[in-house]
């Protein structure tokens, strides 16, 4: 289960992000996941929320914005977003494609209470 380990990796760049006389309140925590991450975004939810139980962060809302397999086909040009793993253009069949959108996991934005 690598989602702990990520939820914990999202909770420091949390920490990290904020000053230390931070007299204002995390309330949301934006996170972008690509598809090719196989993060199960409800053991990720769960995770974040256990790890942040009785700690400066508890009670944040973790929002996973889920992003598609996106590839540019170099033959046809075409760019598609993909439901499975076949790694190849459905528009004209080629392999020869590249991975646009779909490897990301980055956290988006830290929003704070006013």
């Amino acid at each position: 289960m690598h989602e702990l380990s990520i939820a914990q990796n999202i909770i420091d760049i949390v920490q990290e992000n904020l000053a230390p006389d931070q007299k204002q309140v995390v309330k949301t925590v934006r996170v972008k996941v690509g598809k090719l991450t196989n993060i199960l975004v409800d053991s990720l939810l769960f995770g974040f929320e256990a790890l942040t139980r009785e700690t400066n962060l508890d009670g944040v809302t973790l929002e996973v914005e889920q992003l598609p397999l996106r590839i540019k086909c170099d033959d046809c040009g075409q760019e598609t977003d993909l439901d499975d793993y076949v790694f190849s253009c459905p528009v004209c069949h080629s392999s020869a494609i590249k991975v646009i959108s779909g490897q990301e996991l980055l956290v988006q934005e830290i929003e704070l209470n006013d």
